[in-house]
């Protein structure tokens, strides 16, 4: 009898915690997108949806986020210094931000997603600008061929040794996923949140402002999160299937790196991938952390111009 009784204890608590969690969950994402309402507009590629704003006017320009950030990162401060001399288009990638999820999760699926999007505005031969994921997603949309030039700030490339932090350990089956996702995003703390936000920045430090705009109870949506940890799970082996590609790159590609990075490092990423691409400039920002695009906005924007102008 005790053994039945704590059996269904066990069951009621459990029953209770789920419920409560998923509570939780979804009065925040709620709250998450009342806050955070889609800023610009939709395109349809084949029924799902890509979220993008479109701005000023010269050649296209196409920028691409991050992991766990959505085109809120882009239009803090860097898409409205470029705008008097592009038309610039920044997308939510799918899953994140306003973009609905595929059913495929790979970077060339993104890119494909992207690149159909974006041609119903009239974009075809785009510069395109990826910032860490965001560059690899980039990366492929060049393989499979499209942009005129590269831009690829901070961006993982190549396979690199170790395994990812415990979070995408965690979550990287569909059982994880199932558990820890819906956990994360009813009960993680705004402490939490700031404190990721601050190492991804370091030792640079965060812009006044961009934790409140960039809309990270977006980013704790459960969609949100199981998109973004299956995207980053699948990426080493993505990048070993690339590799033996990027000899075939001739477009021109500036590579902007800061030597402090520690998210995705340079000496294992842009450094090894300046020497296997044909039209490569590698510009590394002495004591830069993951985030030039913000801490050294100028320097990413001369290797925008340059690109444009090579190309």
């Amino acid at each position: 009898m005790t053994s039945k009784r704590l059996a269904a204890s066990l069951f009621i608590a459990l029953a209770t915690l789920a419920g409560v969690t998923h509570w939780r969950a979804s009065a925040r994402e709620t709250a998450a997108e009342a806050a955070y309402p889609a800023s610009g507009d939709f395109v349809t590629v084949d029924g799902r949806r890509l979220h993008y704003e479109m701005r000023g006017e010269g050649p296209d320009l196409v920028l691409i986020h991050g992991a766990s950030g959505s085109l809120r990162d882009m239009t803090f401060s860097l898409r409205d210094r470029l705008t008097d001399r592009y038309r610039v288009i920044v997308v939510d990638r799918p899953g994140l931000g306003h973009s609905d999820v595929l059913d495929e999760t790979s970077l060339l699926a993104q890119a494909r997603f992207i690149k159909a999007g974006v041609a119903q505005l009239g974009v075809t031969r785009p510069v395109v600008l990826g910032q860490s994921y965001g560059g690899s997603v980039a990366l492929a949309w060049a393989l499979d061929g499209g942009p005129k030039a590269l831009v690829l700030v901070s961006s993982p490339s190549m396979p690199w040794p170790g395994k990812l932090d415990i979070w995408y350990r965690l979550t990287s089956n569909p059982l994880g996923r199932a558990l820890v996702v819906p956990l994360a995003s009813a009960f993680v703390p705004d402490s939490y949140v700031r404190s990721a936000i601050d190492a991804v920045f370091a030792p640079d430090p965060v812009p006044k402002g961009y934790d409140a705009f960039l809309g990270t109870p977006l980013t704790l949506r459960r969609e949100t999160l199981s998109a973004n940890v299956s995207q980053v799970n699948a990426l080493r082996a993505e990048l070993v299937t690339m590799e033996p590609r990027y000899p075939t790159l001739s477009l021109p590609v500036e590579l902007v790196h800061g030597s402090a990075d520690t998210i995705v490092p340079l000496r294992i990423h842009s450094s090894p991938l300046s020497q296997l691409l044909p039209n490569a400039t590698l510009t590394v920002i002495p004591r830069a952390g993951h985030m030039p695009h913000h801490s050294h906005a100028d320097t990413v924007i001369e290797a925008i111009d340059r690109a444009n102008q090579n190309s």
